[in-house]
């Protein structure tokens, strides 16, 4: 709609610009005769219709050459000052031929040679006349891409929502049976101390009780802590190496000094963890995956690099968009989920570095330091 109203407005403005602009013409054409009967006047010649002809334009502007191209008058030009007057004047005629055919007065009509030439503008009012629909145009522009924006923050916010309900749903229906385990556990192991099996259990309970503190902090802003990124990273690594097949192997290039960095453990634990999963499932669950960390000046640098499928370049930023995956089973939200941890939790970066088809892939996560 707003589109319409502009060019319905551009149309309009057009016409009316058009007709001006040929009502300005035929007043500079009665200006030209009158000037012809002021060059042809004698002493019995009533000049008062002539001089109020003359002087009524005051708007338009207007200078007058002869046939040697000297300046004889001029009429609505402001002339900047420290300028040659005469100069200037005969350039600004030049313009003025560029735009419109000036008007020939023949002085003598014995002699056509003996002429005055008037060369003119349009007044300042009809250019700002015809420029104004194209500042009328951007404002609607401007107006249309506010809209946009505010129908897309308006769509974000209301899937941000849904998005963090949901997750602290999760958790609250989690912390009910997570409890009920946690108790049977100790029954289990006061009653079986010799058991091997019941310590593996306790860590897979406290492991689903720390997947549920992650689904409650979304949606809420986590206060980060600085911790030793070192010991993240190799908590995270230890866990899923134990849990998946020998054909996967796990290379750590991390610094032997300790780097400190201010993090959520829980939450970047998630990240990691949901990049080296979806590293294993690129790879069919064969092949390496590199762990690489770089401490610059400002900034910490991770990689995560695998030798899986890879990424064709089209899909580099689509694979951060909730619900896209290329496997049979699956949400499609664990790179979404890491890119909103990375980016609006701990104020980084997430992005694919390189990947190549039936090569590899590197996912790379900068944190200020």
């Amino acid at each position: 709609m707003a589109v319409a109203i502009a060019l319905l407005s551009l149309g309009v403005s057009h016409y009316l610009v058009r007709d001006l602009s040929r009502e300005e013409e035929q007043k500079m054409e009665v200006w030209a005769e009158a000037m012809r009967t002021l060059n042809e006047a004698t002493e019995d010649t009533d000049l008062n219709l002539v001089l109020t002809v003359i002087n009524g334009n005051n708007t338009i502007p207007v200078v007058v050459l002869d046939r040697k191209g000297e300046v004889q008058t001029f009429r609505n030009v402001k002339i900047p000052t420290e300028v040659d007057t005469l100069f200037f004047l005969k350039e600004l005629a030049s313009d003025m031929y560029r735009a419109k055919e000036p008007i020939r007065i023949v002085l003598d009509e014995s002699d056509v040679d003996d002429y005055i030439e008037i060369y003119y503008d349009e007044s300042l009012l009809l250019k700002r006349l015809a420029s104004y629909p194209y500042v009328q145009l951007g404002v609607v522009l401007i107006f249309v891409i506010v809209a946009i924006f505010a129908l897309l923050s308006s769509k974000k916010a209301e899937q941000n929502k849904v998005w963090v309900g949901l997750s602290k749903e999760t958790a609250h229906q989690l912390g009910t049976p997570i409890s009920s385990l946690m108790a049977w556990t100790e029954i289990l192991r006061d009653k079986y101390a010799a058991d091997e099996l019941i310590p593996e259990m306790s860590k897979d309970v406290s492991r689903l009780q720390v997947i549920a503190d992650r689904f409650s902090k979304i949606g809420s802003m986590p206060e980060p802590k600085e911790v030793s990124l070192n010991e993240v990273l190799e908590h995270v690594v230890d866990y899923i190496e134990r849990r998946t097949s020998n054909k996967v192997k796990f290379v750590r290039d991390i610094p032997s000094d300790e780097i400190l960095v201010k993090i959520n453990s829980s939450l970047f634990e998630w990240v990691i963890e949901n990049l080296c999963k979806n590293a294993i499932d690129a790879m069919d669950g064969k092949g390496v995956i590199k762990l690489r960390v770089q401490d610059t000046e400002k900034k910490v640098l991770i990689d995560v690099e695998d030798t899986g499928k890879g990424i064709s370049k089209s899909h580099y930023k689509s694979v951060f968009t909730p619900g896209f995956t290329t496997k049979k089973r699956g949400w499609g939200l664990g790179l979404s989920l890491a890119k909103r941890i990375v980016e609006e939790y701990h104020k980084g970066r997430i992005f694919v570095k390189t990947s190549e088809i039936n090569k590899g892939t590197i996912f790379r996560i900068e944190l200020k330091k």
